[in-house]
């Protein structure tokens, strides 16, 4: 089961990261560049890394400069989290090229793509929410409410992991086709932000 398989890279990747706990450290992604398990890696590392930003920046006697900093990080690692989405979706395009889709074959509201994101954050709740289930130095109150939250994440993931496995076995029967939708995102781009285009006069 592809759901099975990106879990566990995605735990792999997650245990990776916290050996240090670093940011800034660099990827040593273990898999073949030409293996799926290589795209899985890289795009949970991405996660990861921006799971830590997401904290950093919220302390709130972060330095404003350094913040401002940290915040274009967070954009360029949202960037490489949309490239890492598009390249698994070629994934899958490629795969699945030769199936014929039924006549009366329906399209799904997101891409198999898009799921694995999904369950790749899923993987990093879990992760932080196990920790502080067992955070020894919080009140046992606090324990018992994140254990009551893991549980549902743990549904969730079963939930969301049939759900993926149905979508790929639905597009390789023709029951369903992918159409992908590149990200046209406007922010970042200095020919559709006005802000960026007009300070380039």
């Amino acid at each position: 089961m592809f759901s099975k398989l990106a879990y566990n890279v995605f735990e792999q990747s997650i245990h990776d990261y916290h050996l240090t706990d670093n940011v800034d450290q660099p990827v040593h992604n273990p898999f073949d560049k030409d293996k799926f398990e290589h795209l899985l890696y890289l795009k949970n590392w991405i996660d990861t890394v921006q799971w830590h930003f997401e904290d950093i920046i919220r302390d709130p006697n972060i330095d404003p400069v350094a913040a401002l900093v940290l915040k274009r990080r967070i954009d360029a690692s949202n960037q490489e989290r949309t490239d890492m989405v598009e390249y698994i979706d070629s994934y899958f395009l490629l795969k699945f090229k030769d199936i014929q889709a039924k006549d009366n074959a329906k399209i799904n509201s997101e891409s198999p793509a898009w799921a694995f994101d999904r369950l790749s954050i899923l993987a990093l709740k879990i992760y932080h929410m196990q920790e502080e289930a067992t955070r020894e130095e919080a009140t046992q109150e606090h324990r018992d409410k994140c254990r009551a939250k893991l549980e549902i994440l743990l549904e969730q993931r079963t939930d969301l992991s049939t759900a993926i496995d149905d979508l790929l076995d639905d597009i390789k029967n023709g029951d369903k086709f992918m159409k992908v939708y590149k990200q046209m995102k406007m922010y970042n781009d200095d020919d559709l932000n006005p802000v960026l285009y007009q300070n380039k006069k």
